[in-house]
């Protein structure tokens, strides 16, 4: 019988460059966001602020990275999933930092969740891209 077991963590320093690169595509857009990585507890592990970046959008961001930590999904499959369930769709969305429209995103190495980005501050299509460019570089640094 197993009395632990092993997961990959990500580590400061490429938390570090993801959150530059979702912050350059968010210059290349044109747009000022939050950047938020969570570990897969939900625990932040890292933040950036642009500025100039909106306040509110600092705990949307922490959310999403949260919601994509906690379920190991992206936020934008929340809303197509619960549109068509009345029960869901209003009584979910009351769960403490649930988020479910886009620019969060789940991590993966291999098959083990191990956190989630959340960006807020653009348009949601913006919040993604810049999610993405920051999964991006965990990605290239594990298949690079």
């Amino acid at each position: 019988m197993k009395v632990f077991y092993e997961k990959p963590v990500i580590t400061q320093q490429i938390i570090m460059n993801m959150l530059d690169a979702a912050c350059q595509k968010a210059e290349e857009l044109g747009i000022k966001v939050n950047v938020s990585i969570a570990d897969d507890g939900g625990n932040l592990k890292g933040f950036i602020r642009m500025d100039g970046a909106p306040l509110l959008s600092s705990e949307i961001s922490q959310n999403k990275a949260y919601t994509a930590a906690a379920f190991g999904i992206a936020t934008s499959e929340w809303y197509p999933m619960i549109q068509n369930e009345p029960s869901l769709l209003h009584g979910i969305v009351h769960t403490k930092r649930l988020t479910i429209f886009g620019g969060g995103v789940p991590v993966y190495i291999d098959q083990h969740l191990v956190g989630g980005i959340g960006v807020s501050g653009g348009s949601e299509q913006e919040d993604i891209l810049c999610a993405e460019s920051a999964l991006a570089v965990l990605t290239g640094m594990l298949n690079g």
